[in-house]
């Protein structure tokens, strides 16, 4: 999916810094293609709270005041990203809960389909 490089490394780049400027504890990266022309980059961390803009769900983004020191980066993955979200994770077996913030890229399945017609 070489299409997607330069945006999924942003992408990426911003969700793995949140968890590690935000979070204590483990973290880990995933990254999923979604059949040849959609790609799933999923960062889970050991902290339950879901920051914003990622607590709205996929709704209208409010920009970051110009003199704010951060809080750029999840709006950057929330406008570029085709499709993001994040839920909390209940503790399982193995005591672990957090959250985990995903984001999308490339064409829906539907997309597909049309785009091959």
């Amino acid at each position: 999916m070489p299409q997607f490089a330069d945006t999924a490394e942003l992408l990426t780049s911003e969700l793995v810094t949140n968890a590690y400027r935000h979070s204590t504890g483990p973290a880990a990266l995933r990254l999923r293609g979604l059949g040849s022309a959609r790609l799933r980059v999923s960062v889970w961390d050991a902290d339950p709270h879901i920051p914003p803009p990622f607590d709205q769900g996929s709704g209208s983004l409010h920009p970051v005041p110009v003199e704010a020191d951060g809080g750029r980066g999840l709006f950057l993955v929330c406008h570029y990203a085709d499709a993001w979200g994040g839920y909390p994770l209940g503790d399982d077996l193995f005591g672990q809960g957090g959250k985990l913030l995903w984001c999308e890229l490339g064409l829906s399945a539907a997309d597909c389909g049309a785009a091959a017609a």
